[in-house]
């Protein structure tokens, strides 16, 4: 007998920062109520169905309180924090980031009735890392409104340069070194592949990063700043390629947007973006060295993948259009939690 519905969900802890745990929040509530099942973001606004925890809380007393209470409880799973551990970013940003660990692995090993790991990679990241673990586990994509999200909306890359788009929710914190390799990846394709090339760097930046940049290379850098979601796909569409700059990504929702937009990709082959970018969406290529030790990347080969996609626009933009197509939609999504959350 098919398990009911939940009608009242907890999303938990709400998502008020950048990033993918916002959005995913945004268009997972938005889902729910186009099925008309209602949506709360606090633990104490009890009656409810099922929680979903979106990561890890703080209030694990209270989470504990919820199952001992009988009501299933599925986490939601990204990847595991790593870089504060190859890079100086601080003191505070360390603890921060062990704190985050400690947080989901509790939940994971003492809490979760179900698991919800946003890629193959992320699970299996996840158990080499923290083990194995009784609750039931199961692979959801991020997702995207395909009708939002699509070419028709879109706005149209220049004629006379090639645009490159770099969309994340912060350059900070050790992950500049993307923007880095973003910029190389241009030099290289001005100087060794002779295609005029011009950089936009969508998110939240660091003034110093700005600064820093200043006059420390020939690729024109227009800097768009943290934009709102619904600008995203005209943001996309006025490019000819997305790069994807995170290393060891559990499931960008920058890249699953750019598909749906029918902008094609340009990766390193680490995280999940293997899964991801399939079937001519784009290219992913081996990173060259190891990522997990920061080494450095081999950019002509990254160069070399992103002039193929300048160069055949028409069959990458359809091909990436039809990936997300396959993959990526919200309905297929939502679906997927739902089982989850009715178990």
């Amino acid at each position: 007998m098919p398990s009911k519905l939940p009608q009242r969900i907890c999303i938990t802890p709400q998502a008020r920062s950048v990033g993918g745990p916002a959005s995913f929040q945004r268009r997972f509530a938005a889902g729910l109520a186009a099925r008309g099942i209602q949506a709360t973001f606090d633990l104490d606004d009890a009656p409810y169905d099922a929680v979903l925890v979106v990561g890890a809380t703080r209030r694990l007393g209270k989470l504990r309180r919820v199952k001992n209470a009988g009501i299933p409880i599925v986490q939601r799973l990204n990847g595991i924090n790593w870089l504060h551990k190859k890079r100086k970013t601080g003191l505070r940003h360390y603890l921060k980031a062990e704190y985050g660990n400690f947080l989901l692995s509790y939940v994971r090993h003492h809490l979760a009735n179900r698991i919800i790991y946003q890629s193959e990679f992320a699970r299996d990241w996840w158990q080499r890392a923290f083990g194995a673990v009784a609750a039931p586990g199961t692979i959801a994509y991020n997702a995207v409104d395909l009708e939002v999200f699509s070419p028709s909306q879109a706005g149209r890359p220049p004629a006379d340069i090639y645009r490159l788009l770099l969309v994340e929710g912060r350059l900070g914190g050790g992950y500049e070194m993307g923007l880095e390799a973003a910029v190389a990846m241009a030099e290289e394709l001005r100087r060794v592949h002779d295609l005029p090339v011009e950089l936009v760097i969508a998110g939240k930046v660091d003034a110093q990063v700005i600064s820093d940049w200043e006059g420390r290379t020939g690729i024109p850098l227009t800097w768009a700043g943290l934009l709102p979601s619904a600008e995203i796909p005209a943001l996309d569409g006025s490019a000819h390629l997305l790069y994807s700059a995170d290393l060891n990504a559990a499931c960008p929702n920058s890249v699953i947007e750019a598909l749906a937009c029918g902008l094609p990709v340009v990766a390193f082959a680490t995280g999940a973006l293997p899964e991801l970018v399939k079937d001519g969406a784009g290219e992913v290529v081996p990173y060259g060295g190891d990522p997990w030790a920061l080494d450095r990347p081999d950019i002509p080969a990254l160069a070399a993948a992103a002039a193929r996609i300048l160069h055949s626009q028409t069959a990458y933009r359809q091909a990436a259009r039809a990936r997300a197509e396959a993959a990526f939609g919200l309905d297929a999504m939502l679906d997927a939690y739902l089982a989850a959350l009715s178990s």
